[in-house]
């Protein structure tokens, strides 16, 4: 609808007649002369007005009271108002524009001035408006395309997962283990990385970077697909050199992530790298490939590598039986399953209750 009407509230009738006479030849021109008068048809005709002038001393208990009934109902937010006065003095003005008048028109009036001031408030507020529009459309496009890539972004997600998942359940396949350990690896890693990121903000985790270890993790023994079966499937102890050769799969596997498998995000390949080449490091010196020491061992690495050992230690292998949960905790508190920080068995302490649900709910059939 457009807004073509001038609405005056005013109980002079010279001043009307001198108004409407000024805009009559633009616009139409709706003069009332009391404040239900001018409320009734606000109420019905809002929408065409492109600006209402009042006189706010007509009959009321309050001058003011007028305008803050038409600012409660929000009537000044969506047309412009302007006073008609002969008034001078700052606090009067103050106190119109504090209910939300655009300007003001004094008496007695002098044509040209208020018809280039009255037209300038319509044609600022009606820009205002069609910007409030334009924005509003932007916004819902806005909401629309992230909505879009949101869904993208979680179906590259949930393909990168699958793909993730397919290549260690191949692996596990190939070690003749459940599909769970996988599940178990990256449930568990979530659980201890939530862990470490509550009790030691300095390692600086998140519940993104958590995520992205987690999902790492179920890479880490991805460089035991081009271990020979002899070895890999050995019941027995395996010789000084067979024992080289499975410890091959850390460096193997790093090299695996680095130059076969392409997901297209720097920071998880970044991650997935570490995790293989260093989850059997150990926080003494004493792992392998790398002889890293304390701290030179990412995080990542050093909850994988916890994990991975609880892990092994309460599951069956063709070389051993499974320990019970209480069992593993206390070999790996007490250091007979290799040296960890004294802030990650903190951590681990902490969610071993979690340890132990996570290897219930996966555990092999």
């Amino acid at each position: 609808m457009a807004r073509d009407t001038i609405l005056i509230l005013e109980d002079d009738n010279a001043s009307c007649a001198k108004l409407t006479e000024i805009f009559q030849d633009k616009y139409k021109i709706q003069t009332v002369f009391t404040e239900r008068e001018g409320i009734d048809f606000l109420r019905k005709h809002a929408a065409s007005l492109a600006v209402v002038l009042v006189n706010i001393m007509i009959p009321a208990k309050d001058n003011f009271q007028i305008l803050g009934w038409l600012s409660e109902k929000g009537f000044l937010n969506r047309i412009p108002f302007m006073m008609i006065t002969n008034e001078m003095t700052a606090g009067y003005e103050k106190r119109g524009y504090e209910f939300g008048i655009v300007g003001y028109i004094r008496k007695p009036f002098y044509p040209e001035v208020v018809k280039q001031l009255v037209e300038n408030v319509i044609e600022v507020f009606q820009h205002r408006g069609q910007l409030e529009v334009m924005v509003k459309s932007q916004n819902e496009k806005l909401i629309k395309q992230n909505a879009l890539l949101k869904m993208m972004a979680d179906k590259q997600k949930h393909a990168k997962e699958i793909l993730i998942t397919s290549l260690s359940n191949i692996v596990e396949f190939r070690n003749l283990e459940s599909k769970q350990h996988i599940k178990r690896i990256r449930e568990l890693t979530f659980c201890l990385g939530n862990s470490v990121m509550k009790l030691y903000p300095e390692y600086e985790l998140t519940a993104e970077k958590i995520d992205t270890i987690g999902w790492a993790s179920c890479l880490h023994d991805i460089g035991k697909i081009v271990i020979p079966d002899n070895i890999i499937l050995k019941a027995g102890k395996l010789t000084a050199n067979e024992y080289e050769v499975i410890k091959s799969h850390t460096s193997k596997g790093a090299e695996i992530i680095e130059k076969v498998i392409d997901l297209d995000n720097g920071e998880f390949c970044d991650c997935a790298y570490d995790i293989a080449r260093h989850h059997h490091e150990k926080y003494d010196g004493n792992g392998y490939p790398d002889g890293l020491k304390g701290e030179e061992i990412s995080i990542a690495a050093q909850i994988v590598s916890l994990v991975d050992i609880y892990d092994a230690l309460t599951s069956k292998r063709i070389y051993k039986a499974a320990y019970k949960t209480d069992k593993a905790y206390q070999m790996i508190i007490s250091g007979q399953s290799g040296a960890f920080s004294s802030k990650l068995l903190k951590a681990f302490t902490e969610a071993s209750k979690e340890f132990e649900n996570i290897v219930q709910k996966y555990c092999d059939d």
